[in-house]
């Protein structure tokens, strides 16, 4: 297996044989196995290992464990320890997703402080297969069929292509020691019920079952990296970037057939998961909305427009202006200058009347029912309305900012000044505001 072992690492992973990396240790076979492998290919790493406080005594001894296999392959080891109940009871997850997100933060915080650009994982073939058919059970369409990324951002799973078995095959030759997880065993877990269960009833009903899944895995991958190049291509041409967002006009949406295949590898990227929502937001009217977690999708007329998702706090958000200073701190960038004479307004400089503002002014977001007077129209307007005749979209709207003095609007920044401060008095101090 050695030698199949650093064939594999010279083809597929060149950047580990010049390289110091750390690899995951947990103590159990898997990781043991890996450590002992690059031992012997004369690799360069350290050690990492977490104690979770999960199971007493005995996590106390799989942190000695991977001390001494440290010791014994003369390897730097850093081991850390977590608190994961009170993380679970902190943060409301699962035990296993709180061990998830524990060890992920601390092996970045791991890699950054210690200047290492890679960190291996045990994961292997039978983890590749339990996780297929968890996927499978979960219908998460052919994204999660693939498998686990041997490579993927720091991350480096060098031991896909061997099982269980041969891992188990070499640490008997090599009369190795682990520790056994005694939860490993317990099937009220899903990915134990399937290790334990599901998969031998499947390689009892077939004998070359793991040989047939290995090649239907690689077909999936093949047919996975068509469907993202034409997809790749295909949001060349419909995903118009404009302003630092991305208009797709929906009559070409339309045109793709099967939509909902379409629309899930286009959009789901972008944290969307429901393609019916999407079908109907294409029939909806203007200035609906869908939400994922990192991005905005809304109706805007015939076009969707897709933007990231741009923190609420800043939605009820009030900034002061006083009279003696402007805050660096304002959410858009503001001058303001006394000057000795008048000059047109346009969107991006306005003069007022300053002994009419009401200090200190604010800056914030529009909402329902402000009005104002704009300059060459006759009377009050509702903002909702004036948005309306200025054919703004929904995202543009919501991205405008108020310059209010008191209860009164002073400008809609970028687009048009109130009548009641604009300057009629030239004996006066005239203030002009520029957003630069």
């Amino acid at each position: 297996m050695l030698k199949v072992f650093k064939k594999h690492i010279e083809d597929s992973f060149p950047e580990l044989l010049n390289s110091h990396f750390i690899i995951a240790c947990s103590g159990g076979l898997d990781s043991t196995v890996l450590a002992e492998l690059c031992h012997q290919a004369q690799l360069q790493f350290s050690i990492a290992h977490c104690n979770f406080r999960l199971r007493g005594e005995a996590s106390d001894d799989d942190e000695t464990f991977v001390r001494d296999l440290a010791e014994k392959l003369n390897k730097e080891v850093f081991i850390t320890h977590f608190d994961t109940l009170g993380y679970v009871n902190q943060h409301k997850v699962s035990v296993q997703m709180a061990a998830r997100e524990l060890r992920y933060a601390w092996f970045e915080q791991l890699l950054s402080q210690n200047n290492k650009s890679y960190l291996l994982t045990a994961h292997h073939a039978n983890d590749v297969l339990e996780t297929f058919i968890i996927n499978l059970s979960r219908g998460t369409g052919i994204d999660g069929l693939t498998g686990i990324p041997a490579k993927i951002n720091y991350l480096r799973r060098p031991l896909l292509p061997f099982s269980r078995e041969e891992l188990e095959h070499f640490a008997h030759i090599e009369e190795m020691d682990w520790r056994e997880d005694a939860s490993n065993a317990d099937t009220k877990y899903l990915r134990n019920k399937i290790r334990h269960e599901i998969i031998p009833a499947l390689n009892e009903l077939h004998p070359t079952f793991s040989d047939n899944f290995k090649n239907t895995l690689s077909y999936l991958n093949q047919t996975q990296t068509i469907a993202s190049a034409y997809l790749h291509h295909l949001k060349e041409e419909i995903f118009i970037e404009n302003n630092g967002r991305v208009e797709i006009e929906i009559t070409k949406l339309k045109e793709l057939n099967p939509l909902t295949t379409y629309l899930h590898g286009l959009f789901s990227d972008y944290g969307f998961k429901e393609m019916d929502n999407i079908e109907t937001l294409l029939d909806g009217l203007s200035g609906k909305q869908l939400i994922s977690n990192t991005h905005v999708l809304t109706k805007n007329r015939d076009v969707l427009l897709l933007t990231p998702l741009v923190e609420s706090e800043l939605k009820n958000q009030e900034f002061f202006i006083t009279e003696e200073e402007v805050p660096l701190k304002l959410p858009i960038s503001l001058e303001f200058t006394v000057v000795p004479e008048r000059l047109d307004n346009s969107d991006k400089i306005i003069f007022v009347q300053k002994n009419v503002l009401k200090y200190p002014l604010t800056i914030r977001k529009w909402k329902n029912g402000d009005y104002f007077y704009p300059i060459g129209l006759n009377g009050k307007k509702k903002l909702a309305k004036f948005f309306k005749d200025q054919k703004i979209d929904v995202l543009s709207k919501d991205g405008t900012w108020l310059l209010c003095s008191g209860e009164q609007i002073v400008w809609v920044i970028g687009m048009r000044a109130d009548n009641r401060f604009r300057v009629v008095d030239t004996t006066q101090e005239i203030l002009k505001i520029e957003f630069t």
